[in-house]
């Protein structure tokens, strides 16, 4: 899940579960959430967030967290890095054996246009590379195992 922050008038485009989205900000608290051709109203007022008039529950993290770490937040034992969304893997920085440190590039994917580069969470040693250049991943997949 993403944070998104946008000004008034701006368009973005957004992945809600894995799924492509655009998000059209009509006004301060409202937004038009477009999936898969549906549209939703967004809403949010008094503290609750609406969706098509039905409350919803949203927990919002940093992707910029995410995508620097990779989703590993344990500083020693194996740590597995995961795949902060879906996307096609175009780079593979590392080999199984190789020591890396805290933030090192891991590897390359090419999510909606854009490459993102995985970092480690941490220091450690690369046990596995569980993918390889030109493989399509799902979000939460496993990418490289650290010890």
């Amino acid at each position: 899940m993403k944070r998104v922050l946008i000004g008034l008038g701006e368009e973005r485009e957004v992945s809600l579960n894995g799924e492509a989205a655009e998000l059209r900000v009509l006004e301060q608290g409202t937004a038009l959430l477009v999936v898969n051709g549906n549209v939703h109203r967004v809403t949010h007022a008094g503290g609750r967030l609406l969706i098509n008039g039905k409350e919803a529950h949203l927990s919002l993290a940093n992707p910029r967290d995410r995508r620097r770490t990779g989703g590993g937040t344990s500083e020693s034992g194996r740590r597995d890095v995961k795949a902060a969304m879906p996307g096609k893997v175009v780079k593979i920085l590392v080999e199984p054996g190789q020591t890396v440190e805290t933030g090192a590039g891991l590897l390359t994917l090419e999510a909606m246009k854009m490459q993102n580069e995985v970092r480690a969470g941490s220091a450690g040693t690369v046990a596995t590379v569980g993918v390889k250049v030109g493989d399509t991943v799902a979000s939460g997949q496993v990418l490289v195992t650290l010890e």
